[in-house]
C-alpha cells in the first residue's frame, strides 16, 4: 500500500465546488470528488494549527488537557508507529511552526522530512535593514503597524512589537519571491513530485504533503491575483488581525478575493498530483487523502479569523476526501457519518494492517469509506480553556466555562513551551507534578497553572461571548445566524460533553470550571 496525505491549512469548506462553493473555481478538488468518497459531516476536534496536529498524530484530542506546544514522549504518533512497522514516512512541508518550540518532535517522527522556507513569517532571509518605508506604503496599516517597529537599529523581534515583527517578516519574505516556481506551494509539490518519481517503482510508503496555503496571508501568483481581482485600489490587504470586522464592503470583498487567488492556486498544484496519479496508474495501489486542519471566517459573523470567536461551521467544519483502490466501487460517494480531525490516526494505521494503541479514542474511517460501519453520535471540539462545541451533525452548541479570566485551570505537559519560546523560568517556578492521565502510560505531567502565556486565544473566545444562548438547528440555519431555545437539548449535549471529557480522562477540576457533574458522567462513561 501506498499513501499520499495532502493536508492545505485552512482551506475552508465552501471554497470548494464539490461542497457547494461558488466563489472559487476548484475543478480539480471537484474532480477529485468525483472519484473519492467525499465526507459531508467532518470536524475538527482541537484549534488551532498544532493541537490540530496532536489531534491528527495521536487519534485523541488536545484541548483538553494543554493548548498549543510539542508532541510528547509519550504520545503515538502515526507517523512513528508506521515507520516501526516498517512503511516509510516522508513529509513534505511549509508549515513554519513545526520549526518554532512550540512545534518540536511532530516532523523527527517521520523517516525523512524536506522543508520549504518562505511562508508568512519564516525568518529565513537575513535582511538587517528591510525598507519598511517601502512597505508602509505597500501593505494597509491596519494589518501591518509598522509604526511599532524599532527604528533605531535593526529589526529584531526582541527589540519591536510581535505583531509588526512578523508582518514585516512576511513582507520582507516576499520581495526575493518574483516567479510563480518560487512560490512554497508550489516549491512543496515540486518537492513531492520528486519524491513520488524517486519511489514510483516502490510499495510501502506514506508521504504526507502538507502546504501552509491558504492559510494567511493571501499571497498568490499574478496569475491567480488577476483572476481574482475586484478592482479595489489601495495598500494591500492580504493579512487580516484577528478581529471583528470593520472594513469596508470593498475592502472585504479585496481580502476575501485574495484569499480565492489562493485557494484556486492550491486547487490548480492539487490538480497536477491528480495528473502524476493519471500518469502513472497510481488509482490502483495508491490512496490518496485530501483534507484541512480547520476553516477561516472571511468576514462572516463579523469576523476574522478562527481564535476569538465561537467556533462556527465555516471553522469546525472542514473537507474531507478519501480515495482508496479497495473500495472503487464507492467512487463519487458521500458519507453523512460524523467524523472528525483524530479518526485520521487510526485510519492511517489501518491503511497498513497496524494495531490501534489503546490511548486512541478516535475510529478509523475505512469502514465508512467501504460503506460500512457507522459514525461518532456527536463530537466535541475546542481550544484549552475556551468553549466546548459540540455538535451531533443536526446541531451545533457551544458551551462556556464558567472562568472568563482563566483562575483555575492548570495545564498539563512535560514539553513546556508555548508557541515560539519555552515556557519561562516564573512559569515553570509555579508548576507541581501531577499524577499520570490514562493516555500518559504512566508518566506523571507538570500542572502548571494559566497564565497570560497560555491559553489566551481560548479566553478570548470566552471574553467575546454572544449574548444569546449559542445553541444552532444546522439543517435549518447552516449559517449560525438564529440561535434557538432548547433546554432538554442543551442539557442532553451538556451531559455528552462530559462523557466525551471522561473518555478522554480530562482533569478533575475541568468539569468544575465547565458547570458540569463528572460523577453522572464516570458513571456512563464507565458503560
Amino acid at each position: 500500500m501506498r499513501t499520499i496525505f495532502v493536508m492545505f491549512d485552512s482551506l475552508n469548506r465552501s471554497a470548494l465546488g464539490a461542497y457547494g462553493g461558488t466563489a472559487i473555481d476548484t475543478p480539480n478538488f471537484d474532480r477529485f470528488a468525483n472519484r473519492a468518497v467525499t465526507f459531508d459531516r467532518h470536524y475538527v476536534g482541537s484549534l488551532p494549527c498544532m493541537p490540530a496536529r496532536r489531534d491528527m498524530h495521536t487519534g485523541r484530542l488536545n484541548f483538553l488537557h494543554r493548548p498549543w506546544g510539542p508532541l510528547e514522549p509519550f504520545d503515538n504518533s502515526y507517523a512513528k508507529l508506521l515507520g516501526t512497522a516498517g512503511v516509510y514516512t516522508h513529509l513534505v512541508s511549509d508549515h513554519l511552526h513545526y520549526f518554532e518550540d512550540g512545534g518540536a518532535g511532530y516532523v523527527t517522527t517521520f523517516d525523512s522530512w524536506d522543508f520549504i522556507h518562505g511562508q508568512e513569517y519564516d525568518p529565513v532571509k537575513a535582511l538587517v535593514e528591510p525598507p519598511v518605508a517601502r512597505f508602509r506604503e505597500m501593505f494597509d496599516p491596519r494589518h501591518y503597524p509598522l509604526e511599532r517597529l524599532n527604528e533605531t537599529g535593526p529589526v529584531t523581534r526582541e527589540a519591536s512589537d510581535l505583531l509588526a515583527w512578523r508582518r514585516v517578516r512576511h513582507a520582507t519574505n516576499t520581495l526575493f519571491v518574483r516567479e510563480e516556481e518560487e512560490f512554497p506551494t508550489a516549491r512543496c509539490f515540486a518537492s513531492a513530485f520528486d519524491f513520488l518519481e524517486l519511489n514510483k517503482e516502490s510499495d510501502n510508503f506514506f508521504l504526507q504533503l502538507e502546504c501552509f496555503d491558504p492559510h494567511e496571508p493571501f499571497c498568490a501568483p499574478e496569475r491567480f491575483m488577476q483572476a481574482y481581482d475586484t478592482g479595489r485600489k489601495g495598500p494591500i490587504l492580504d493579512w487580516p488581525v484577528y478581529e471583528k470586522v470593520t472594513n469596508s464592503a470593498e475592502e472585504i470583498a479585496d481580502l476575501r478575493g485574495n484569499y480565492a487567488a489562493l485557494a484556486a492556486m492550491c486547487d490548480e498544484y492539487f490538480g497536477k498530483l491528480l495528473d502524476w496519479m493519471d500518469e502513472n496508474d497510481a488509482w490502483k495501489d495508491t490512496c490518496l487523502i485530501l483534507t484541512t486542519d480547520h476553516g477561516f471566517l472571511l468576514g462572516e459573523h463579523e469576523w476574522w479569523g478562527k481564535n476569538k470567536m465561537p467556533y462556527y461551521e465555516e471553522i469546525s467544519h472542514i473537507p474531507l476526501m478519501i480515495w482508496h483502490p479497495e473500495a472503487a466501487d464507492q467512487a463519487g460517494t458521500r458519507r453523512e457519518a460524523l467524523t472528525q480531525t483524530t479518526d485520521l490516526m487510526p485510519t492511517f494505521l489501518d491503511l497498513y494492517g497496524i494495531d490501534v494503541p489503546a490511548e486512541a479514542t478516535a475510529q478509523s474511517l475505512l469502514p465508512l469509506v467501504r460503506g460500512e460501519g457507522q459514525g461518532a453520535d456527536s463530537v466535541i471540539y475546542g481550544m484549552f480553556a475556551g468553549p466546548i462545541g459540540i455538535t451531533d451533525g443536526t446541531y451545533s452548541y457551544y458551551h462556556y466555562p464558567c472562568s472568563t479570566d482563566g483562575e483555575g485551570f492548570s495545564l498539563y505537559t512535560v514539553m513546556p513551551a508555548h508557541m515560539d519560546k519555552p515556557f519561562d523560568v516564573a512559569e515553570i517556578r509555579a508548576a507541581s507534578l501531577s499524577q499520570p492521565f490514562d493516555f500518559t502510560k504512566g508518566a506523571p505531567l507538570l500542572r502548571v497553572p494559566m497564565s497570560p502565556q497560555n491559553g489566551e486565544a481560548g479566553l478570548d473566545a470566552v471574553r467575546n461571548r454572544p449574548d444569546a444562548l449559542q445553541l444552532f438547528d444546522l439543517a435549518r440555519d447552516p449559517g449560525q445566524e438564529n440561535p434557538i431555545e432548547n433546554p432538554a437539548l442543551v442539557a442532553r449535549f451538556r451531559r455528552e460533553i462530559a462523557a466525551h471529557m471522561a473518555r478522554h480522562d480530562a482533569p478533575a477540576e475541568m468539569y468544575d470550571l465547565y458547570g458540569l457533574d463528572r460523577e453522572q458522567q464516570d458513571r456512563m462513561a464507565a458503560t
